[in-house]
């Protein structure tokens, strides 16, 4: 079994309006997580530092993976993936996509335990269109590489139903995920995890355990998957 989660940090800025990232680390930490995907995990102003310390993120034992990020960030464009010692990184790539404001999708190769598996992390936009346009992209770039089992996590910013995004996004199937919005009370499903056939999912959730509903205006999600046969 592998354990994979996503979490919108908000900069590590709680609803409480304070900036704590060892808080933030908490949260992480407490998802029991192999892989875990994070969006706004930088600040938003250049040079965009880390909002996430690197420091912190080593050691609580995980390796922040490299996307070729401007120097002292933890991601590109707000996106970082955080992996235990167990996991190996065969490939990595930074995917610019289409839309208004500056978005960007990340793209891992991993050895695991339960076999190679590719992870992207997305924070998709504001407007409905872009976010169509956005996940099409993200396809259409996972179609030109070798085949491997897929999954997508992230921020899907979609408030409503997922068959507009399922509709752009053909071999993915969209898991029913919890609400995780707003973290004190949450009504929507923002964040949320698309697979392809050849992973099978065990279980998932979403952790609401102190501090979750205050470190982030998002509640984090996880899955538990194998490869399927």
């Amino acid at each position: 079994m592998l354990r994979i989660a996503s979490y919108n940090l908000q900069k590590c800025v709680g609803v409480d309006l304070q900036r704590r990232p060892t808080r933030s680390m908490v949260v992480i930490r407490a998802l029991k997580a192999d892989v875990v995907v994070l969006q706004e995990a930088d600040k938003r102003l250049p040079p965009r530092p880390a909002a996430l310390p690197h420091d912190l993120v080593k050691k609580k034992g995980f390796q922040n993976i490299d996307f070729g990020q401007p120097k002292g960030s933890l991601g590109f464009h707000g996106n970082a993936m955080l992996v235990r010692p167990n996991i190996e990184v065969l490939d990595t790539s930074g995917l610019d996509l289409p839309g208004l404001e500056p978005r960007g999708a990340i793209r891992a190769d991993l050895r695991t335990p339960v076999g190679d598996i590719r992870v992207i992390g997305v924070h998709l936009g504001l407007i409905r269109r872009y976010r169509l346009l956005q996940l099409g992209a993200v396809a259409r770039a996972v179609r030109r590489l070798p085949e491997m089992p897929t999954l997508i996590a992230g921020d899907f910013n979609e408030w409503g139903s997922k068959a507009a995004l399922d509709a752009v996004t053909p071999g993915f199937d969209f898991l029913a995920t919890g609400r995780t919005f707003p973290a004190p009370r949450p009504i929507a499903s923002l964040d949320g995890f698309a697979h392809t056939p050849g992973l099978e999912v065990l279980d998932h959730g979403v952790l609401t355990r102190i501090p979750a509903h205050v470190a982030s205006d998002h509640l984090p999600i996880w899955l538990d998957l194998n490869c399927g046969t």
